[in-house]
């Protein structure tokens, strides 16, 4: 069921406002999938914008897995899905480091080998005590968080490294129920040593950006679907985008009445989606 917005975090305008969608981009976890198994519905809402001819990217802050071997699972569950069709915060966070960082030496903390998305970074090797880093790069939390890879981020921090942080998330949802994520040690971090994360996935303005870019969409055509309504919906509702809150992955009633401003519009789950389309455009 939708829900009509009785804020924005903008200038007042809803998907009715709209007059043609053609690009819509759509988080992951928690949206298509829990633990990367379909939720009710994602496969054939996805292959019916499919069917539809609409512009489709997913955007993800997920940091554990590369782009292509996202592809591969979605697609072997069923999802239209293909490497191009994905963009993930790391391929966003070589790609500001190339900008702002050339050459730079980094240390990365994430858990997942994720080194394939990250083109031409000079990573330094977490056991290598001579290097000294000029940034360290913090991407999706996990075992790997632990108090002696913190400690060292702390330290490299302590001596002038840069901070760079794929998302800051505090928490996801698994099919185990919700699991600590990397705003939960970032923010530690950050007021450890007086620093300021930059931010390179979501809710960075430029991840939307790049992603309206890749679809060569403006806007005001397009729709963003997720589950987290501060990083997935107000952010991207913020760059001009229609948002849309779905109740599944990591939604809670509490997050959403406290929220900085209200969705566009909500939906119990992704495979409304395609009914809240025919419903604005007749389609």
């Amino acid at each position: 069921m939708e829900k009509e917005s009785a804020r924005s975090a903008g200038p007042a305008r809803s998907v009715r406002s709209v007059r043609s969608v053609h690009a819509v981009l759509i988080d992951i976890d928690g949206v298509l999938t829990v633990s990367w198994k379909p939720l009710p519905g994602a496969v054939e809402a996805l292959r019916h914008l499919r069917s539809r001819g609409l512009k489709v990217i997913l955007l993800t802050n997920t940091t554990s897995r590369t782009r292509a071997s996202i592809a591969d699972t979605l697609a072997g569950a069923g999802f239209p899905v293909a490497a191009e069709d994905i963009l993930t915060a790391p391929a966003a966070t070589a790609a500001y480091l190339a900008e702002h960082f050339p050459g730079a030496r980094c240390s990365l903390l994430n858990s997942g080998d994720i080194r394939e998305d990250l083109t031409d970074v000079d990573l330094v090797d977490a056991d290598d005590t001579e290097t000294v880093p000029n940034v360290v790069v913090v991407g999706g939390a996990g075992p790997e968080f632990d108090y002696a890879a913190l400690n060292r981020a702390f330290g490299h921090l302590q001596r002038g490294a840069k901070l760079v942080a794929m998302h800051h998330n505090l928490y996801w949802r698994t099919d185990q129920g919700l699991q600590l994520d990397t705003g939960a040690f970032l923010t530690g971090l950050e007021k450890a040593a007086r620093t300021e994360a930059e931010i390179t996935g979501k809710p960075a303005p430029a991840f939307f950006e790049a992603a309206l870019s890749h679809l060569g969409a403006e806007a005001g055509q397009a729709l963003m679907i997720g589950d987290d309504i501060e990083s997935d919906v107000l952010a991207a509702q913020r760059t001009g985008i229609t948002g849309v809150l779905v109740r599944t992955g990591k939604y809670q009633p509490e997050t959403h009445r406290a929220a900085s401003a209200e969705p566009d519009h909500v939906l119990d789950s992704f495979a409304d989606l395609p009914g809240l389309l025919e419903s604005v455009t007749g389609k």
